[in-house]
Parts: C-alpha cells; sequence; structure tokens
C-alpha cells in the first residue's frame, strides 16, 4: 500500500495542532512499506509556530507530492492565512484528490473558506465555535472531539488532533493497528484535576 498524508504549515500555526498528528501518523506509517507524513507550506521556507516554534516544511506548494490525506492545522496565523487566495486554492485544489480532509482547531476555517467543509457538519476549538457558526453553511458540533461527514473530519482544539489521527490511522488500515500505535506512544490521557490520582 502507497500512502502520503500531508500536513499544513504556516506562520502562527498551533504547534501541537500541527505536531500531534504528525507524531501518530509519522509513528504508524514508519512501519508500513510506502507510506509517510510530509510537511509542506507555502514556499518551503522556516515556519515560525504560534509559540515560536521553528520548523522547516519538508515542501512547498509547488513541489508538494500527491496527497492521500490532507491535514489543516489551526492557531492565530489561520485568522490571517484564510485570506491567502495561494493556500486557500490549494486547500481546495487538493482536497478534490484526496482520500480523507481533515483540520484540527481552526483549521476548520480554512477547510470552510476552501470549500470542503460547506454543507458538512464540522466542530472546531470551543472558544471559535460561534464564530464557525456564523459563518454559514455549516453545522458546527460542540460537544465532540472530532467529527467525521464523509470524507471530511475536522476535530475540536489542539490535543483533540491526536484523538483524530489515531482514529484515521484505525480507518486506513484497522483499528487494532491504531491501537498499537496508541501504544506506541503511550497516549492514555489522564490530566491532573481531572484524573483520580
Amino acid at each position: 500500500m502507497s500512502l502520503t498524508i500531508g500536513i499544513l504549515l504556516f506562520d502562527q500555526v498551533e504547534e501541537l495542532d500541527a505536531i500531534g498528528p504528525w507524531e501518530v501518523f509519522s509513528y504508524g506509517l514508519a512501519r508500513k512499506d510506502g507510506c509517510r507524513v510530509v510537511t509542506i507550506s507555502e514556499t518551503g521556507g522556516t515556519v515560525i509556530c504560534a509559540k515560536g516554534l521553528k520548523v522547516i516544511p519538508d515542501h512547498s506548494l509547488s513541489n508538494a507530492p500527491a496527497l492521500d490525506v490532507v491535514l489543516v492545522p489551526g492557531g492565530q496565523g489561520t485568522r490571517t492565512e484564510i485570506d491567502n487566495p495561494v493556500l486557500i486554492d490549494w486547500i481546495a485544489k487538493v482536497a478534490g484528490d484526496c482520500q480523507w480532509v481533515t483540520s484540527v482547531c481552526t483549521g476548520s476555517f480554512m477547510l470552510h473558506r476552501a470549500g470542503p467543509a460547506r454543507g458538512k457538519t464540522v466542530t472546531t476549538h470551543w472558544a471559535s465555535i460561534d464564530r464557525l457558526r456564523d459563518e454559514g453553511d455549516v453545522t458546527v458540533r460542540d460537544d465532540v472531539r472530532f467529527v467525521r461527514d464523509g470524507n471530511l473530519v475536522t476535530s475540536a482544539g489542539v490535543s483533540a488532533g491526536i484523538d483524530m489521527a489515531l482514529w484515521l490511522l484505525g480507518q486506513l488500515f484497522d483499528e487494532d493497528f491504531a491501537r498499537e500505535v496508541q501504544k506506541g506512544i503511550e497516549y492514555y490521557p489522564s490530566p491532573p484535576y481531572t484524573a483520580v490520582i
């Protein structure tokens, strides 16, 4: 099986929105011949994330490989990139050929602007639920970690992208494989103040 997952990066992207799913996908796909996860930005140059992490993408939009899955993360950068026609047009074009189109957090706004989320049921970060509803032509759920509508999967804020990425591995391969990845990265959330110690 050949599979390429692409994660879009841009300045002021929320670190964990991109890196959380990247960890899940990279850990899993490293065990599958012909499968890979790549990062992509508009120019291929260094991206400065929301909290200062600097990331050098694998590809620019112009030399990115064909994708089977695209993931659009969120963060403060979406507030400006939503009006970047280069990124929005690229998302619209690439999404049409993808098996799965996904987002984390406010990346759903970019999917809405580009078209794949229009007329669909989606979710986003809890603080942006009403703002996304105000965009129109979308049904927004505010009580879930992630939502699937056809081949579109949107997740709530930050850490919810890890949940979505694990679920997606289960769809791409099988549930046992996704559980092996979950175990491998020791993802068993038990946050302080909400879990019994």
